[in-house]
């Protein structure tokens, strides 16, 4: 659709953190920026958009995506990515570096930036690698990244197991304001692997992971970032002993946030039906009383962040049995209605909650002035029927990848428009006057 200048979106619920306004405004967009919240009738602007029994939220920031460009593009590329995160509600996307090359210098960073500029739809800040094509030897250069514009370093995918090189990383990127997100899992204690370590492994006869594998790397990387004053935040977080250890962190008063994927609190190891490999992720789904703590600690405030661990992967791939598949699920464009549904509709969190940990905690994570929906910020906006019930359908993702556990599950909430910088890249069935 094309841009127009000026935009009033009318009667919808407004849910925006910064300002705490939590109730029915209206919300005028000129020139791409928030130019008045208010409850002015604006008759002047022609082009309305009514927003009548929907929220109306920031736009989402996923600190967590693997786009797979450049070297794997048959799974997912930036503009597929993008679309997929436009139809998600999602504004602002974070592509780990674990593509082929790596994205480990300035060089790579503004290779992949020229695709972002010319393909997608959304904003793309693209994260660098720990270490040197991930080989977990060499730190990278944090200070030229950061000028390059990086807001993050990670090894995701994997950790650094080296704890003194992990160590010199972090000093570098404490000494440049940098983020470090960390993927963490001792590989060494994996040993082929698949599923959470529990009844159901046993049962489909797949070798098990269990919750140590993850805790005693969170430890260490909390220990890490104690030393040497970096902002450490712990990625797609699945056991309650990590939400026990960020909690006592944050108590340290160490610089530390969490991370929480919808597929890890809405569904445990008890769930996966048969050898499917679509139930397959890293970490794994994890037991009954993983699954309680995780909400709970999304509930305290305590996990900060909810994003998707967006990992496409092509039909071929993920039609091998667990043992044999790919780790990973698709998530942008199921992230809002399984966390409006199983959250928020569960009583765990409120919308103003929701909104925090899908956009406004996720900005200031990485330091980036989003997430909010102050007059004179830039209009990403995301518009979410909140009664609109639906059956979640892998055929209509516009994501390449279609592994997903939730194929034909009810949810509630559906995304209907996506704006941004006052630009809608996704629109629904919505209506809007002109």
């Amino acid at each position: 659709m094309e841009n127009n200048s000026l935009y009033l979106i009318k009667n919808g619920h407004v849910l925006d953190p910064a300002s705490g306004k939590d109730g029915i405004y209206n919300i005028v967009v000129k020139d791409g920026i928030i130019a008045a919240v208010d409850n002015d009738s604006h008759d002047e602007i022609d082009n309305v958009i009514d927003a009548a029994g929907c929220y109306v939220m920031p736009g989402l920031i996923d600190l967590h995506v693997h786009f797979r460009e450049p070297g794997f593009e048959y799974k997912e590329t930036i503009k597929t990515g993008s679309l997929a995160a436009a139809r998600g509600g999602v504004t602002t996307v974070l592509p780990m570096p674990n593509t082929k090359p790596v994205i480990d210098s300035v060089e790579m960073v503004r290779r992949v930036n020229d695709i972002i500029k010319r393909d997608a739809v959304v904003n793309v800040l693209q994260v660098a690698s720990v270490t040197m094509g991930q080989e977990g030897k060499v730190p990278v250069d944090v200070e030229a990244l950061r000028e390059e514009g990086v807001v993050a370093i990670s090894e995701d995918g994997k950790s650094v197991m080296n704890a003194e090189v992990y160590r010199e990383a972090m000093y570098r990127a404490a000494d440049c304001g940098m983020v470090v997100l960390a993927h963490c899992e001792d590989k060494n204690m994996v040993n082929g692997g698949a599923l959470n370590e529990s009844a159901k492994s046993e049962e489909l006869g797949i070798k098990g992971i269990t919750n140590a594998v993850e805790d005693v790397i969170v430890a260490r990387d909390i220990l890490l970032a104690k030393e040497t004053g970096c902002r450490l935040h712990l990625c797609h977080c699945s056991t309650k002993d990590s939400v026990k250890m960020i909690k006592i962190a944050k108590e340290d008063g160490i610089d530390v946030t969490g991370e929480v994927c919808p597929h890890h609190f809405t569904l445990c190891d008890e769930d996966i039906p048969c050898d499917n490999a679509d139930y397959k992720m890293n970490p794994p789904l994890r037991g009954r009383e993983d699954v309680e703590a995780l909400k709970e600690g999304l509930k305290d405030n305590i996990m900060d962040v909810i994003s998707t661990d967006h990992a496409p992967h092509s039909e071929e791939e993920k039609k091998k049995p667990i043992s044999e598949a790919p780790f990973g699920i698709t998530g942008l464009e199921t992230s809002l209605c399984l966390t409006y549904t199983e959250l928020v509709l569960g009583g765990v969190l409120t919308p103003m909650q929701m909104a925090e940990k899908m956009s406004y905690n996720p900005a200031r994570v990485i330091g980036i002035d989003r997430g909010t929906l102050l007059p004179g910020a830039v209009a990403d906006i995301t518009i979410m029927d909140k009664d609109k019930e639906f059956v979640i359908d892998r055929k209509d993702f516009v994501s390449k990848g279609h592994n997903t556990p939730f194929d034909g599950k009810k949810v509630k909430g559906k995304v209907m428009l996506t704006m941004v910088g006052g630009k809608i890249v996704y629109l629904s069935l919505i209506h809007i006057s002109e």
